[in-house]
C-alpha cells in the first residue's frame, strides 16, 4: 500500500491488477488522473494482447466462414430433407388419386374398335372402314422398320425400363429447362398406351399419376412385344388413321407389311404431331421429321449409313388430301349394306365384294376423261357410272367426278328422271301384248288429254315401225304405246325387271318422268342381256369374321325369269338399232354387238345412256348436282361417249359374242312376231281372237299383261286417255265381245 499527498492530506493508494478491461474506477475530478487508463498503458507495454482462452484463430475462422465444404454439406442436407418430404408428398398423391380409380382386379384392355376390311374379287383391299381405318397387324407380320423407327425416336430404352424411364424423364426435364420450352416428353410408350387406352388427353396431376399406375399395370400384365403391338395398332397417325395399317394404306396405298425404311421413318415421325406433320398436309415437314427419325435409328444401331443413304434417295411421299379413287364410292355402298345383313358390327369383318378393281379404274378414267375434255364447255360438272354382269353383281361403280371433292354417291343414292332411257320398258310391255318390232304406227302430232308430246327434233316421219321408232326415240310413238297397253302394265313390267322406285301411273311415264336411281335403271336392263332373268343388283358376295366364320353369303345364283326369250330377242334387235343407226351412235364398240338406249330430260338437266353387251350392262349419267341445265347435252352425247370408252376398255382381250337371240345379226328371227301381217300390222282375225280370249299367242303366265285401255276418238281424230295426265287411272277391263271389238276398234 502506498500513500499520496493531496491538499495536506495523505490518501491511501492501491495498485490492483485487474484483468477486467471494462472496470471504471477513477480518481475524483480534481486529480484528473485515470487509474484505468494508466494501467492499460502499462499492461500494453509489458506483453502482447492474449487471444481468448480455449479458442485458436484457425478454429475461430472455420466457425465464422464455414470452409469450402460447407455449401456442399448444406446442399446435401436440404436435398435429403426435401427428397424425403417430396417422396412423402408424391406417395400421398399416388395414394389419393389411386384411391379414386377402380380396383386393379377389374382393369382390362378395352376392345379395339372393329374394322371392316373390304376386298375386291381378287382379294385386293379396296378400303378399310371403321373408327380405326385399318385392321390390326401382328408385330411379327408388319415391316420390321416400323417398330425400330418408333423405338428409336420415342422410347429407346423400352425393353429395359419398367413402365417409366427415369433417365428419359430427367433428360427431358433438363432439355426443357435449358431451352425454356417443351421440346421433349418423358413419357414411355407404355405410358402413352395407357393414356390412349384409358385416359383423357387433359394435362392434370391426377391424369399423370393414373397414367403411371396404369403403365405399371400394363408392364406387369403383358409382355413388351404385346405392349408394343397394342401401341402400334392403336396410336393416331393423323388424317383419321389409327394404327400402322390404316396409316400405311392412307399415305402409301400399301399394307404395313410392305412398308420400306423411308416410309417407316415418316410414320414414326408423325407421332410427335400427327395432324401438323401429315404428308397430306405438309409433305416437306413430314420429310424433314423423317430425316430426324433416320438419324435416331442410326444412333440406336438399327440401320447403317448405307441404308439411310438409300432411304433418303427415294422420292418423298406425297399423300393425297383425302381418300381418293372411285373405289371408295363402292366401299361406302358396302358399309351402308353390311349392318342390314349382319346387324351391329362388334368385331373385325372381312367383306368380299363383286367389285373388279381393274374395271373400277377403267370406269373412273372414262368418266374423268370425258368430263375433263368437254364437261366445262357443255356445262356438265358431274357424272356417274355403274356396270353389272348378268347376275346383277356390280363390277364397277363411280358415284361422281372426284371422291376427294364430293363423297355423295350419284349412282346409287340420287334419283332422277331417266327420260327416254325408260322407253324399253314401254316397248317390252307392248311386245308382251302382241306387238312386234315391225308393227307400224303413225308418227304424227298427238294429244293425250291436255298433254301433247313432241319429238326431240319437232319433226314427224309418218308411218314407222316400232323398231325405227325406238332407234330414233320418237316420243309420239312411245306415248301411243303407253295408251295401248296401259300405264299400269308398263309399271308392272318395270318393277318385274328391277325398278324399285315408285312410279306415277299416267301417260307421261312413256317419256321417263318418274324418278329412279342409276343402279336400279341399269339392273332393269340386265334381263335383256342375260336372256330374261332378273338381275338383282348386289355388291357383297360374302361377309366373314377375321377368323373365317361366314356370317352372310348372297343367294342370287338362281334368279327368276322375268321376260320370255322371244321378247328378249326382239328387244335386243330393236336396241341394237339404237347404236347402229339411231340416237346412240356414239356408243359403238368396235368388233362387239351392243344394244342400249339414250335418255335426255327436260331442259337438258340430265343425260343418260344405258346399254349392254353379252358380258356387261352399264349405265352412265351426266348432269349437275343443282339441276342446272347443260348446253344441249343429250344421252347420245357425253354419256354415250363415256359408255363407249369404258366398255371398249372393259372388253379388251375378250372374244366378241352376240347378244341373246341375235346370233350375230342386227335383228332376230322373231322380229316379226306372231299375230302380225307381213307389214307389221296386227291381223283382223288375231285382234278378234284376242278379244274373244281364243288367241293362240297369249303371253306366258310369268308375263301377264295388264288390260289395254280403250281408245277414244275426239273431235280432231287424236287418241286421248280415259283421264288427264297426272291423275291416277283406274284399271280397265278387256273388251270380251265381238261387238265391242267391231264398234270400238
Amino acid at each position: 500500500m502506498a500513500g499520496r499527498r493531496n491538499s495536506g492530506r495523505i490518501e491511501p493508494s492501491f495498485e490492483v491488477e485487474d484483468d477486467h478491461e471494462d472496470d471504471d474506477l477513477r480518481i475524483d475530478e480534481d486529480d484528473r488522473v485515470t487509474r484505468t487508463s494508466k494501467r492499460k498503458a502499462k499492461a500494453s507495454a509489458r506483453k502482447p494482447a492474449a487471444a481468448p482462452r480455449g479458442k485458436s484463430p484457425a478454429r475461430r475462422r472455420t466457425r465464422s466462414g464455414g470452409g469450402i465444404f460447407a455449401p456442399i454439406r448444406f446442399l446435401a442436407y436440404w436435398c435429403i430433407v426435401l427428397g424425403i418430404w417430396g417422396g412423402m408428398g408424391i406417395g400421398a398423391l399416388v395414394l389419393y388419386y389411386g384411391a379414386q380409380m377402380p380396383s386393379a382386379t377389374t382393369w382390362s384392355i378395352p376392345a379395339r374398335p372393329p374394322n371392316v376390311k373390304i376386298a375386291s374379287t381378287d382379294g385386293t383391299v379396296i378400303a378399310n372402314r371403321g373408327t380405326t381405318g385399318g385392321e390390326a397387324v401382328p408385330l411379327e407380320q408388319m415391316s420390321p422398320y416400323i417398330p425400330q423407327a418408333v423405338l428409336a425416336i420415342e422410347d429407346r430404352r423400352f425393353y429395359s425400363h419398367f413402365g417409366i424411364d427415369p433417365f428419359g424423364l430427367a433428360r427431358a426435364m433438363v432439355t426443357n429447362l435449358t431451352t425454356g420450352r417443351m421440346v421433349q416428353g418423358g413419357s414411355t410408350l407404355t405410358q402413352q398406351l395407357a393414356k390412349n387406352l384409358f385416359l383423357s388427353p387433359e394435362r392434370t396431376m391426377e391424369r399423370k399419376v393414373q397414367e403411371v399406375l396404369l403403365a405399371f399395370w400394363l408392364e406387369h400384365k403383358y409382355t413388351k412385344d404385346e405392349i408394343l403391338a397394342m401401341y402400334l395398332n392403336r396410336v393416331f397417325f393423323g388424317s383419321n388413321a389409327y394404327g400402322v395399317e390404316a396409316a400405311s394404306r392412307r399415305y402409301f396405298g400399301k399394307s404395313a407389311r410392305d412398308v420400306n425404311l423411308g416410309e417407316a421413318a415418316l410414320l414414326a415421325g408423325l407421332l410427335k404431331a400427327p395432324s401438323r406433320l401429315s404428308p397430306a398436309r405438309d409433305p416437306e415437314a413430314a420429310e424433314e421429321r423423317a430425316q430426324v427419325v433416320l438419324g435416331a435409328m442410326r444412333d440406336a444401331g438399327f440401320v447403317t449409313d448405307g441404308e439411310i443413304t438409300t432411304a433418303m434417295s427415294q422420292p418423298p411421299t406425297r399423300a393425297k388430301s383425302y381418300w381418293s379413287g372411285a373405289e371408295h364410292y363402292a366401299a361406302d355402298l358396302v358399309m351402308d349394306q353390311v349392318p342390314k345383313l349382319v346387324g351391329d358390327i362388334t368385331e373385325d369383318l372381312v367383306v368380299e365384294t363383286t367389285i373388279d378393281l381393274d374395271l373400277e379404274k377403267k370406269a373412273d378414267e372414262a368418266i374423268t376423261a370425258v368430263i375433263d375434255a368437254e364437261g366445262e364447255k357443255l356445262g356438265a360438272s358431274q357424272a356417274a357410272l355403274v356396270s353389272i354382269d348378268g347376275t346383277g353383281a356390280i363390277r364397277a361403280l363411280v358415284g361422281g367426278r372426284d371422291y376427294a371433292t364430293s363423297q355423295f354417291d350419284r349412282a346409287s343414292k340420287a334419283k332422277r328422271q331417266p327420260g327416254s332411257a325408260f322407253k324399253p320398258f314401254v316397248y317390252a310391255a307392248a311386245l308382251e301384248m302382241g306387238r312386234s318390232p315391225q308393227s307400224v304406227r303413225n308418227d304424227a302430232p298427238v294429244r293425250i288429254g291436255k298433254w301433247t308430246p313432241e319429238n326431240y327434233d319437232q319433226k314427224y316421219r309418218g308411218e314407222v315401225t316400232l323398231a325405227d321408232a325406238l332407234a330414233n326415240s320418237l316420243n309420239t310413238i312411245a306415248a301411243q304405246l303407253v295408251m295401248e297397253v296401259g300405264p299400269n302394265q308398263v309399271i308392272k313390267l318395270a318393277h318385274r325387271l328391277g325398278i324399285e322406285s315408285e312410279m306415277q301411273s299416267n301417260a307421261s311415264i312413256a317419256l321417263g318422268t318418274s324418278e329412279v336411281s342409276l343402279v336400279e335403271l341399269t339392273s332393269a336392263y340386265a334381263p335383256f342381256m342375260n336372256g330374261g332373268y332378273k338381275a338383282t343388283p348386289h355388291i357383297i358376295r360374302r361377309i366373314s369374321t377375321a377368323a373365317g366364320k361366314v356370317l352372310y353369303e348372297n343367294t342370287y345364283d338362281n334368279p327368276p325369269r322375268v321376260l320370255q326369250p322371244e321378247i328378249v330377242a326382239m328387244m335386243n334387235g330393236m336396241m341394237v338399232g339404237v347404236i347402229t343407226h339411231g340416237t346412240g351412235k356414239n356408243a359403238n364398240i368396235p368388233g362387239w354387238q351392243a344394244a342400249g338406249k339414250s335418255g335426255t330430260t327436260q331442259s337438258f338437266r340430265d343425260a343418260l345412256f344405258v346399254g349392254y353387251t353379252s358380258n356387261l350392262t352399264t349405265g352412265v349419267w351426266f348432269g349437275n348436282d343443282d339441276g342446272k341445265s347443260m348446253k344441249k347435252v343429250t344421252g347420245g352425247g357425253l354419256p354415250a361417249k363415256a359408255w363407249s370408252r369404258y366398255m371398249t376398255a372393259a372388253h379388251e382381250g375378250l372374244s366378241p359374242s352376240p347378244l341373246f337371240g341375235l346370233g350375230g345379226g342386227d335383228l332376230p328371227v322373231a322380229a316379226v312376231g306372231p299375230g302380225t301381217d307381213p307389214a307389221g300390222q296386227d291381223s283382223w282375225a288375231e285382234m278378234v281372237a284376242r278379244a274373244l280370249g281364243t288367241s293362240s299367242t297369249q303371253t306366258s303366265p310369268d308375263a301377264v299383261p295388264a288390260a289395254i285401255p280403250d281408245r277414244q276418238i275426239d273431235d280432231v281424230g287424236l287418241p286421248v286417255p280415259p283421264a288427264d295426265v297426272g291423275q291416277q287411272q283406274q284399271p280397265q277391263t278387256r273388251r270380251s265381245t265381238l261387238l265391242d271389238v267391231l264398234m270400238g276398234g
